[in-house]
């Protein structure tokens, strides 16, 4: 009776401590997201940009230096961010970007700014698919993987409720000094080290032996999943497509409103702050949707939200060639679902990999994005130089409705109603 009593007491408390476990990880990846303050230079980025001489057709070639580093570096950064953990990943990443932020507060050439977006790229390589990676293994200590996108969701929804503030500030601090964002977001960027040194491994990586994932078997894993059945055409359809299009979205979105805002009475020099307000509510409007994600995923579904998605943004991006004032609405929109869309995603596939390798599998991924956001970049650039910003994007919106029948008539990208994996898979 004693050793009964003892052995429940003592189960008791591992269990009372393996919640507190779990709760304190979850917390401080929640404050960890709090620090990602991309929000604060987000509603002034290409404003700064252009302030510094460069056309759009040199911002596409940063975004190309950028994205051409991610090529070259999501895969070996993904390989060893499953070598070295996913908190030390995160921990190289948030360095190198919090120092970077720095430099492009003071840049002053696109050769300055090229070297810095390269390393900026290189932070952001370090923290591709960690942060997911890591979450989904704790989520995997506990048995509780369907509670990814919920928590992933929450957690961008703290990030978002963050912005709101920083969106404002930076719109504020821009109109005095468009650099000065950039400088504030590295201090609060910064905040996220000593965060990320409290955080701890999940059992499940340190079980799995991914610390010593050959380069071999890290090509084998990433070569598996991108011809996975019930991943293939998704990876066309969300990482290709739909991923290049959203980032010309949020390319164009301040130099498009700042030609929009003025054509509907608003003062030139209260075009900065009131892009910090509409980065605001962007954030607002995706903090809502982060917060239930969860409920998105069960109450819609991932197959419905992804056949829907797509053509509205489409549909709404080439409405604005003939009705500028409408960029309002449609960029409220496109950028307020992006983090819902993309939390969705990561547990489309997150459910369909295994622990072994699974940041290098997620960093593949953003490569593949990467890649082909280029051609959508460069040509999206002298598309805007020739022509406008306007007919960059409706074209963009044409490619992203003419690409999605292509892949729906191929196959279904989403095959299970709930993301789930089925014994068949």
């Amino acid at each position: 009776m004693c050793n009964r009593l003892r052995r429940t007491v003592s189960g008791r408390w591992y269990l009372r401590l393996f919640v507190w476990d779990l709760s304190r990880n979850i917390g401080l990846y929640y404050a960890y997201k709090a620090t990602k303050a991309v929000e604060f230079y987000r509603p002034i980025m290409y404003l700064y940009f252009l302030s510094l001489g460069l056309n759009f057709t040199a911002i596409a070639l940063l975004e190309g230096v950028y994205n051409v580093t991610t090529v070259l570096g999501e895969v070996p950064t993904g390989y060893v961010g499953d070598r070295i953990g996913r908190r030390n990943s995160l921990l190289v990443g948030t360095v190198i970007i919090t120092v970077t932020l720095v430099g492009i507060g003071f840049a002053e050439t696109l050769l300055e700014l090229s070297v810095l977006y390269a390393c900026w790229s290189m932070g952001y390589n370090f923290r591709s698919g960690s942060d997911d990676a890591w979450l989904y293994d704790t989520l995997t200590d506990e048995l509780s993987t369907d509670q990814f996108a919920h928590i992933r969701g929450r957690g961008q929804s703290v990030a978002l409720l963050v912005g709101v503030v920083g969106s404002v500030a930076g719109g504020y601090l821009g109109n005095i000094d468009l650099s000065y964002p950039f400088l504030v977001a590295s201090g609060v960027a910064g905040t996220g080290i000593p965060i990320l040194l409290s955080l701890e491994e999940p059992t499940s990586y340190e079980e799995s032996d991914a610390d010593e994932l050959g380069l071999r078997e890290a090509v084998g894993v990433i070569s598996e999943t991108l011809s996975h059945p019930r991943l293939r055409s998704f990876v066309v359809y969300y990482f290709v497509l739909f991923s290049a299009v959203s980032y010309l979205v949020f390319m164009y979105v301040q130099p498009i409103l700042e030609t929009v805002l003025p054509q509907v009475g608003i003062p030139q020099g209260e075009v900065e702050p009131l892009l910090g307000w509409f980065y605001a509510a962007v954030s607002l409007l995706s903090a809502g949707l982060s917060y239930h994600t969860g409920t998105i995923r069960d109450r819609i579904g991932l197959r419905r939200w992804f056949l829907v998605i797509p053509f509205v943004v489409g549909i709404g991006l080439v409405a604005l060639w003939m009705m500028p004032v409408l960029a309002i609405p449609a960029f409220l929109f496109a950028r307020g679902i992006s983090e819902t869309t993309r939390s969705l995603a990561s547990q489309y596939v997150n459910d369909r990999i295994d622990t072994l390798g699974r940041a290098t599998v997620l960093s593949s991924l953003a490569m593949v994005s990467s890649v082909t956001v280029i051609p959508f970049q460069l040509g999206s650039g002298v598309i805007s130089d020739v022509t406008s910003p306007l007919t960059a994007l409706a074209v963009a919106g044409g490619v992203l409705i003419i690409g999605s029948f292509i892949v729906l008539a191929w196959e279904s990208p989403v095959k299970s109603v709930t993301g789930r994996r089925t014994e068949a898979e």
